[in-house]
């Protein structure tokens, strides 16, 4: 290669000689072109600029390069001349310039591109920004088009819904209007006939009270009008002609729930004013019973001294466990409550507070009564103002005098008066002889006086067996908890029971312009923070109400703590439909499908509506707390009949976001100067009195919504009570005065409470005990606490029971201990509770307790029923709810009492559907009846199997519901006999299959079969009987054979008028009887209209008791009262009058019945129109009397007095009750 020393010669393709270096240079061939010059030219540069850029040291090197370079052109020979050079320089130059500018065109042109490139790119850049826009405006165009689209669908529906829902009102107005009328044409129709044929006669009818007999009885009823029978317990025969006259007047019918003026009979004219009045305080839910009536728990309360304490025990051990299997069979619980013998008096007022609610008071006794027992004494059997039972053993001994306080007390107890008197045992053999006379005095005291079951009942019944369970057939198809009715009946006495208004009277008159505004509105909202005072408003207003207007008609429904059975959607609505089917006096078939049930609850409501002539108002409160309330109240929505009112009460925070618009009647927190009022008067209760520096904090304080709380107001008043009866007044009030809220406020409760513990193991205990009442279901009761902790003394568990039931913590439900308020539910849970594995094992600890009662014996209590399988769901164990539920006792007991939709949840919390869930109970029920053995065995199983097999009718499983019954059936026939009641029983239960499933003829065939064996067994007159009857009227009415229902509940009617008359069924004599003893507390007092009205109410209950006697007492009590206090004239004396002489013409004294009915139409003639509907009602029962004694009088011969009897009839001969009905 070529380098600094060797050159090309431009002339040829010489060869130079290259000398550089030491030793000379070799001679090589140099081509002549080499390229690239630019290449060669920079490497001559770079060296001589090498050369030329050396440092000192490098100087003899470059000069000796310079001089070889010289020597070495020179040494060729050749010399090549400067111009050469410089020409080539230049054309170099040239070349490089040429280079260059083309570059920079180059770089220009780029420039330009780039330029351009940039402008296109801006564009581009506002193009896009302009796609971007019209995408979003796009977008919103969609999104709006796609929310227009889902409105006008949502409207579509709602359309749909509400067009449906108008169809579904109109055809039912439509049938019932259609069915009214064919009624009508066909009571027309025989009326003309028969009129016809006593014209032919020679017969002119004149007398409205004609058809008083059976058998001119005329009226024409289909189920489902107006003027159906009452089929629930009639006071009188059917409806006359003059009824019939009334329901062609009047399409709202008679009135046959709330007055007896309309149905005939000897006691039918009963005042109009009057009878709703009774009725209303019968179906009303009522705080005015005492707690013992109406909770359900019987507490014996023992007192007993050192002389006695034998007996006590004697009694504990040996007959206590019989009375309480006695009563868990009926469904109820029962306490034998005892204190040690208290010398100290420590529990003094918790004794106190015991005997107050015990059911029953024992008291042993032998010769001496200890001082420290003889104010425990006064306060049960001298101070018992509500006459509750009382017992008295008295232990008598040869040759040992009883001392002066023994005979002072039970020659006191013996001068009270009757209702208040106490029974006496005297016995002088052995203690164990006595005890068992005292065992069974309190049995028969627990079945009649306290359960208010009937002496006949207790003669031929033994309670503790199979038998002496009461049939749901008293309630027909209708399967009926009771102890969910004492729950809400405990739950409005509770929420009532308030000495103080908290200011609510501002409230009542929003609430009664509700009550008077026309329809339609829709419900109204009472809303409030929590503790504001919803229920306790609720309640107050409940009570004026019933006061003022009894003729309004309340329902209502108090919602406890979320999960709880009362807050379950499916349970209210069925407890509401079966008040409404209680009011109207039906006994009909009522589904437990929870869907169909919401169907079926706006019919019967506008079903009632229009036979009540008063408002109905239903209330629900806290309905906020049902999971899933929308869903499941969707009713509230929808249109309601012109006379219904709905109330419901709502927390602020979860009220749904839908029921805003609604009517709302907010709650504010009090008044800062009414809570310092209200806790001031809490201390003034107990005598404490507070100074003006602590008032003048309270005032301070309570100056914020949350310390002006209803609830936080009444817990700080308890708290400052509490304290200042234990001496440490100032520190608890400085100490409340750190809480801001209610829930801080709880906690001090749950710590002072706490520090008044005499020892660590009673704080602990009282910590276990509010954790299970915490994940219990719906509570804990004292006797499963007793059996979870046996070695607690009842001394010990009520003194802890009483001081957090003072402190508002706890209360009592249905004999259940649970939380007062859900603040201080969720309290114990923050407090106790916030692990999840103590929840877990508190609830494992109640599953533990109710197994072990499970496996005890095949019979389940409700209790078991109610907690199992609820705390296993908890748990989240499938598998364990899933063995649970096959326990063929517990899903029994679940479907007896109504809980089919909470029974429905467990099985598809396990994943089972209907078909699967019928297979799995039907496998079971085989397994099971392989080791059935007896007679007893069999027909529990015969009555599993019917029980499964009206569960899965109410499933809709009706293929599959008639094997189990079939089976059921072929058990009782061979176990029992084939004319057995209870074969009647399983062939009503396959033939309303048979109904259901439109197999009509099999149906008739098995009703004909039950009505023969009830006859036979019961006797023509039986109500099992009218039952059979009822059922094959309904039967026929669905083939349209009108003819035939009508002759069977004709029947029907008659058998249940007549039982109804005599006797009653249970429930409703006790619930008369209780009323009856109310009211007789009521009329103690001094003369005054009022008492006189309560005892001419009186008088009417003791007469649907058929107690003549009785009340003809009162009815004459009230007529005195009222001539005293009103004066003779007054149309009240007419009433009382009018009443009277009903009751004579009952007792067949037509002389004594026809003076106080002259006396009646005197007074009324005055004081009232001659269009007044009272004064027709006596003229009416007045000629229907007269009627009756013409026969008597033509025997005896008394031409004078039938002389006049006649000429009165002929002078109202133009129907009196043409003007009698009500506009």
């Amino acid at each position: 290669m070529g380098t600094a020393s060797s050159l090309v010669s431009p002339t040829g393709g010489e060869v130079i000689e290259d000398t550089y270096g030491a030793g000379g240079g070799e001679a090589c061939e140099i081509p002549v072109e080499v390229k690239p010059k630019a290449r060669l030219l920079r490497s001559s540069f770079r060296r001589g600029a090498a050369a030329a850029g050396a440092g000192p040291g490098s100087l003899p090197r470059a000069a000796g390069a310079a001089g070889l370079l010289g020597a070495s052109f020179k040494s060729t020979g050749s010399s090549v001349p400067e111009l050469e050079y410089a020409a080539e320089y230049e054309r170099l130059k040239k070349e490089y310039e040429i280079f260059r500018v083309s570059k920079n065109q180059e770089l220009l042109s780029m420039g330009r591109r780039e330029a351009k490139l940039d402008t296109e790119n801006k564009r581009l850049r506002a193009e896009l920004q302009a796609l971007q826009k019209t995408y979003q405006k796009i977008l919103r165009e969609k999104e709006s088009a796609l929310e227009a689209k889902y409105q006008a669908m949502e409207r579509a529906a709602t359309f749909e819904h509400d067009r449906d829902k108008v169809k579904r009102q109109f055809k039912i107005f439509r049938e019932t209007k259609e069915n009214e009328i064919q009624d009508l044409l066909r009571a027309k129709r025989e009326l003309e006939s028969k009129l016809q044929r006593l014209q032919a006669q020679g017969i002119q009818v004149f007398d409205p009270g004609e058809s008083d007999s059976d058998d001119n009885c005329t009226d024409v009823t289909a189920s489902g009008t107006q003027c159906e029978y009452w089929a629930g317990g009639a006071l009188g025969s059917e409806p006359s002609l003059g009824s019939m006259m009334q329901l062609q007047q009047s399409f709202r019918g008679p009135e046959l729930a709330h007055s007896s003026v309309d149905v005939e009979g000897p006691f039918a004219n009963v005042n109009r004013d009057d009878w709703d009045v009774a009725v209303a305080s019968l179906l009303q839910v009522t705080p005015l019973f005492s707690q013992s009536l109406w909770s359900n728990t019987v507490r014996c309360y023992l007192i007993y001294t050192d002389e006695t304490q034998t007996e006590v025990d004697l009694f504990l051990k040996d007959y206590s466990p019989k009375l309480k299997r006695m009563c868990e069979t009926m469904g109820y619980f029962f306490h034998a409550i005892y204190f040690p013998i208290d010398v100290e008096n420590r529990y003094l007022t918790i004794r106190k507070w015991e005997i107050e609610k015990s059911s029953l008071v024992i008291l042993f006794i032998h010769s001496t009564l200890p001082s420290l027992l003889v104010e425990d004494c006064e306060e049960a059997f001298l101070r018992n103002s509500e006459g509750k039972p009382r017992l008295i053993y008295h232990r008598l001994e040869d040759g040992k005098v009883t001392s002066d306080s023994v005979q002072q007390l039970i020659d006191q107890v013996c001068n009270l008066k009757k209702a208040h008197k106490a029974k006496i045992i005297d016995h002088s053999g052995a203690p164990a002889e006595g005890v068992y006379k005292t065992y069974i005095c309190v049995e028969k005291t627990i079945k009649q006086d306290i359960l208010g079951l009937e002496s006949t009942d207790l003669e031929t019944k033994d309670l503790g067996t199979e038998e002496s369970i009461p049939e749901e057939d008293d309630f027909g198809d209708v399967l009926w908890d009771i102890h969910d009715e004492q729950e809400q009946m405990e739950a409005f006495q509770q929420a009532s029971n308030s000495v103080h208004e908290l200011g609510f009277e501002k409230y009542y008159q929003r609430l009664n312009d509700l009550v008077a505004a026309p329809a339609p509105i829709p419900p109204l909202l009472v809303s409030g923070g929590p503790g504001s005072g919803k229920s306790l408003l609720l309640s107050k207003w409940i009570q004026l109400q019933q006061k003022s207007s009894p003729s309004i008609l309340i329902l209502s429904h108090f919602v406890g703590r979320p999960m709880s059975t009362s807050s379950e959607s499916s349970l209210i609505i069925k407890r509401l439909t079966l008040k409404l089917m209680q009011h109207s006096w039906s006994v009909s078939a009522l589904t437990l499908d929870p869907t169909k049930l919401l169907e079926e609850f706006p019919r019967w409501l506008e079903k009632l509506s229009a036979r009540h002539q008063g408002s109905i108002i239903i209330i629900i409160d806290s309905i906020d707390q049902v999971q899933q309330v929308e869903k499941h109240m969707k009713w509230l929505i929808d249109p309601l009949p012109v006379n219904v009112r709905v109330i419901v009460s709502v927390n602020v925070e979860t009220c749904p976001a839908a029921w805003r618009l609604w009517p709302t009647l907010h709650l504010d927190p009090l008044n800062p100067k009414d809570a310092k009022s209200i806790i001031i008067a809490e201390c003034h209760s107990v005598d404490i009195k507070l100074s003006k520096e602590q008032e003048k904090k309270l005032e301070r304080h309570c100056c914020c919504p949350t310390t002006c709380n209803a609830l936080y107001v009444t817990l700080f008043g308890k708290m400052m009570a509490h304290a200042g009866k234990r001496g440490n007044l100032d520190k608890i009030l400085h100490q409340c005065l750190q809480c801001q809220d209610t829930a801080s406020l709880y906690r001090l409760v749950l710590h002072s409470i706490q520090e008044s513990m005499a020892s660590d193991v009673e704080r602990e205990l009282m910590r276990q005990i509010l954790c299970l009442i915490n994940v219990s279901h719906n509570g804990v009761s004292e006797s499963e606490l007793m059996e979870l902790y046996p070695e607690t003394p009842w001394a010990i568990l009520t003194s802890l029971i009483y001081s957090l039931h003072s402190m508002r913590l706890l209360t009592y439900g249905c004999g259940l201990l649970r939380f007062q308020h859900l603040q201080a539910w969720e309290t114990v849970r923050l407090e106790y509770m916030e692990d999840a594995t103590v929840i877990s094992s508190y609830r494992q600890k109640l599953i533990s307790y109710f197994t072990l009662q499970l496996s005890g014996h095949d019979r389940v209590t409700w209790r078991t029923a109610d907690e199992l399988p609820w705390l296993v769901q908890q748990q989240g164990g499938k598998q364990k709810l899933h063995d649970c539920l096959l326990n063929l006792f517990v899903s029994q007991n679940l479907y007896k009492r109504g809980h089919f939709a909470e029974l429905l949840s467990y099985w598809q919390f396990v994943g089972k559907d209907k078909s699967a869930m019928a297979a799995e109970y039907f496998d079971s029920l085989k397994q099971y009846e392989k080791n059935c053995e007896g007679e007893e065995n069999m027909i529990c199983l015969a009555d599993l199997y019917e029980t499964l097999g009206r569960f899965l009718k109410d499933l809709g499983l009706l293929s599959q519901a008639v094997v189990p019954l079939q089976r059921s059936l072929e058990i009782r026939e061979t176990a029992l006999d084939p004319d057995h009641p209870r074969v009647a029983q399983s062939l009503h239960q396959l033939a309303s299959v048979y109904v259901q499933w439109k197999k009509f003829g099999n149906a008739e065939q098995l009703y004909k079969q039950a009505l023969e064996i009830s006859e036979n067994a019961y006797g023509a007159d039986h109500p099992h009987t009218a039952r059979e009857l009822e059922a094959l009227a309904t039967l026929y009415q669905k083939q349209n054979k009108y003819e035939q229902a009508e002759h069977f509940r004709k029947k029907s009617f008659k058998i249940r008028q007549k039982a109804t008359r005599k006797k009653g069924n249970l429930y409703g004599f006790a619930l008369l009887r209780r009323r009856a003893l109310q009211l007789e507390e009521l009329t103690l007092g001094k003369d005054t209209a009022d008492n006189a009205r309560t005892l001419n109410e009186l008088g009417v209950l003791y007469y649907l008791q058929n107690n003549l006697e009785t009340a003809e007492q009162f009815l004459k009590r009230s007529l005195e009262m009222r001539e005293r206090v009103l004066g003779p004239e007054h149309p009240d004396c007419a009433q009382s009058l009018n009443n009277l002489a009903a009751l004579y013409h009952e007792k067949k004294q037509y002389d004594k019945a026809e003076e106080r009915y002259e006396r009646a139409l005197d007074i009324r003639r005055r004081a009232l129109a001659p269009d007044h509907p009272s004064l027709a009602y006596t003229v009416k029962h007045l000629a229907i009397l007269y009627k009756k004694m013409i026969a008597l009088l033509c025997f005896r011969g008394n031409l004078t007095k039938l002389y006049r009897c006649m000429s009165w009839l002929l002078k109202f001969g133009r129907n009196p009750l043409a003007q009698s009905t009500p506009a």
